[in-house]
This record gives C-alpha cells, sequence and structure tokens, in this order.
C-alpha cells in the first residue's frame, strides 16, 4: 500500500508540485493561446513472452518458481504506483478534461478484470473525464477467457484493441505469439460481442508470407468485420531477437504490393484509410491515436510511459523509469519521473509534421499554429520542398500527404527535420 504521508510531508509534496507547476508557467518563447485536447496513457509492461520483434517496454512475467501461471502479478502494488504517479502529476493537468484513455502494454489483459475496475475507479476519482471517453485497453488472444472481455466492459473499458497480428499457425509460431487460429478467432468474435467498437491488429510482410498468403489472413480479418484494423508492416527493431537472429522477409517490392492489396480490399468492405497504418468504419476510428497525430497532449503513467504537455510558453516532453520495479518504488516514493524536457522552438515544427503527415487528411494551417505557437513560415521552405517532390498537396487552408507521399512517409517528414 502507499506509505501514509505525514502533515508535513504532504505540504513539502504540495510545495513541489506548486513549484513545478508555476516553473512551466514562467515566461517563455511560445504563446499558446490554447491548450489542446488531453489524453491519458497508462502502461501495464508485462508480457507471457517477449516477441521477438518488439521493441517496446515489455517484460515477460517470471515467478520466483519459474512458472509464471503459479504466481500473481504484482497487480495491487503497481496500481498504487500508478496512482501514486498520477497524483503527483496532477498538478500539471489540474482542471483539464481528459478525452482518451488507451491502456496498453506489455498485455494488459494479464491483468484481472477486477484489477482494471479498481485502476479506472482510481483514474475516474482524479480526473475529469469527457462524458463519451473512450477508454481503450489491448488485449491478446492468449490471455483470452469466455467472458473475461465482458468483465473488463463492466469495468469501464469502452473500446478493445486485440492483437492478432496473423490468423496463420505458422507465422504465429515465427511470431514468437502466444496463440493459436481458433484462439485468435474466438477472442475476436468474444470482442465483437461485448464492445460497440474494437479494433484488431494485424501485421503482414512476414517471414516467408507470399501475397496468397495476406489474402488468407485478410480473407479471415475481414470476415470477422472488425470496425477499425491496425496493419503494421513487420520491421526489423534495434535490440530486439530478430536484430540479432533476423528473419527471411519478403523483399521491398512484394511488400508494397501487400500494402496495395490491403488498401484496396479493406476499402472495398468499408474501412477507410484515415492514418497511414489504420482502417475504420465510419465513427470507429481511434480518438486515442487521433489525438496522438493532431499534437494533443497526452499524460503518460507507468514504467517507461512518456508525456507530451502543453504550457502556455512551452511544450515539455516527460518519461518515467523504464524498469517495472525500480518504477514501482520511485512512482510510491513520489518521483516516478526520470527525464523532464523542454521542446525546443527549432525542433517542434518535425515533432508536429512526424504526427500530422500520418494522417490521410493531414493538417490545417490554422491546427499546426494553433498547436505549436508558431507562424507559418516556420515551415515554409520544407512545404515547398515537400509539394516539388510530390509528397504532399495543399491549399490555402490545408496540407496533406499524396499517395507518393504516404508510400515514402519517412522522406517525407525528414524534410522538416531542424537544420
Amino acid at each position: 500500500m502507499i506509505p501514509i504521508a505525514t502533515g508535513a510531508e504532504e505540504a513539502a509534496e504540495g510545495a513541489a508540485g506548486a513549484n513545478d507547476v508555476l516553473h512551466l508557467m514562467r515566461p517563455g518563447p511560445l504563446q499558446l493561446a490554447a491548450l489542446p485536447p488531453l489524453s491519458l496513457y497508462v502502461h501495464l509492461p508485462w508480457c507471457l513472452r517477449k516477441c521477438p520483434y518488439c521493441d517496446f517496454n515489455s517484460h515477460e512475467w517470471r515467478a520466483k518458481g519459474g512458472n509464471a501461471a503459479d504466481e500473481a502479478l504484482p497487480e495491487q502494488r503497481y496500481i498504487d504506483a500508478l496512482v501514486a504517479d498520477l497524483d503527483a502529476a496532477l498538478p500539471l493537468v489540474w482542471g483539464r478534461t481528459v478525452h482518451t484513455i488507451f491502456i496498453g502494454g506489455g498485455t494488459p489483459s494479464l491483468f484481472s478484470p477486477a484489477a482494471i475496475d479498481r485502476l479506472i475507479g482510481d483514474l475516474r476519482a482524479r480526473l475529469k473525464l469527457a462524458p463519451d471517453c473512450e477508454i481503450s485497453l489491448e488485449a491478446n488472444p492468449g490471455t483470452f477467457e469466455r467472458d473475461r472481455f465482458r468483465a473488463f466492459r463492466a469495468a469501464g473499458v469502452t473500446r478493445l484493441s486485440v492483437g492478432v497480428q496473423s490468423f496463420d499457425d505458422e507465422h504465429l509460431k515465427a511470431l514468437g505469439r502466444v496463440h493459436d487460429r481458433a484462439q485468435a478467432i474466438a477472442a475476436v468474435e468474444e470482442a465483437a460481442a461485448a464492445f460497440d467498437t474494437f479494433n484488431l491488429d494485424l501485421m503482414y510482410a512476414l517471414p516467408g508470407q507470399t501475397l496468397e498468403g495476406l489474402d488468407a489472413d485478410l480473407d479471415q480479418a475481414l470476415a470477422l468485420q472488425p470496425p477499425h484494423l491496425s496493419v503494421y508492416h513487420l520491421t526489423i527493431e534495434p535490440n530486439t531477437y530478430f536484430a540479432k537472429f533476423p528473419p527471411v522477409i519478403p523483399e521491398d517490392d512484394l511488400a508494397y504490393d501487400m500494402l496495395d492489396r490491403i488498401t484496396e480490399r479493406t476499402a472495398a468492405s468499408g474501412l477507410r484509410r484515415y492514418e497511414i497504418s489504420a482502417y475504420a468504419r465510419a465513427g470507429h476510428a481511434c480518438a486515442h491515436n487521433l489525438n496522438y497525430w493532431q499534437f494533443g497532449d497526452y499524460l503518460g503513467i507507468g514504467a517507461g510511459a512518456h508525456s507530451k504537455l502543453t504550457f502556455a510558453h512551452r511544450v515539455v516532453r516527460q518519461v518515467r523509469y523504464r524498469e517495472p520495479r525500480l518504477y514501482m518504488d520511485n512512482a510510491i516514493a513520489g518521483h516516478a519521473v526520470a527525464q523532464s524536457d523542454e521542446v525546443g522552438i527549432g525542433a517542434l515544427p518535425f515533432e508536429y509534421m512526424l504526427n500530422a503527415l500520418r494522417l490521410k487528411d493531414g493538417f490545417t494551417l490554422a491546427e499546426f499554429g494553433e498547436r505549436t505557437g508558431l507562424a507559418i513560415t516556420s515551415i515554409q521552405r520544407g512545404l515547398e520542398e515537400a509539394e516539388r517532390k510530390g509528397l504532399i498537396q495543399r491549399d490555402l487552408a490545408r496540407v496533406w500527404p499524396t499517395t507518393r507521399g504516404f508510400d515514402f512517409l519517412s522522406d517525407l517528414q525528414s524534410i522538416f527535420l531542424p537544420d
């Protein structure tokens, strides 16, 4: 449990929080007329098994006896730490409405419905949530039990994101997943029965995958009629098992053909591609991710969580301690933040473009000024170069990526790197 502070300790902590806010509210280089929408990200870091392609802050749960099934996760202590982390951060977001919550990982569905119920209750007690607040939770078929998803819904989760990745048992084995095809189908069917909206995660360009194999995965995915589909190209990330022992993945030309097939078939099924890797039916876009891509604010709590917070004269990024036990110890002691930095003016255009250009509809020039506090002249040269290369189109009010810009998004974003 969280230690009970004395009156003097509470006063000292309150003064420290007030001083942090006063420091961040001092005059600075930006003049922001209004703050962007605020989201909350909660990181639950444990998995049953670390996938060989995964570079997220996730950790295999290994109990003292060597069998994770024989010992429960430290759910209560971790939630104690999350609550302490949030309590310490409240002065930075005091009075602001939270529009979305995303509980990610790791594998959050490893946590019991009772623990998720307690977590959401503790968040509601401390934050001003919008009446239609979207509360998403990531779940894997390998942690699926019938009625478990319904229990998450009863706890307050409004949207489930199911990490299927593939419906091919051989590909699932190559990806190190702990579920098989039958479990994946059962989990998605249960998500559809329990939730009004949900997401299905799929990967392509897998080791040994052919265009026919991709079609088979799409056949099954689309047959389940997900209102939202996220599709990711398998990439070999540094510091992963695949980086040390790289598998043979499809050549770039075949991968592009796969993406074309995905875009064609999702459109025919009524799923609109609204972001580089996201397809949705009308009214089912992920509000939480949209806030990221529109350069909104987010407070991140949990091991290794990142925050981006806007104040009247500056934008600040924070990172929590990464290792779960170190995070719990520091958060409960009132010191969850490992790093806090002000985003320099020179870096803001690139940071904005890194997000906004992921959206098919791009951004308005007014939104750029509202979210960065900068004049449009700060990106004028970049816009001219990107337009000259056929990577964007624009009019007097809006900028959006072309099909070529989507295909070469990294090249487009890099145009706005600071000199």
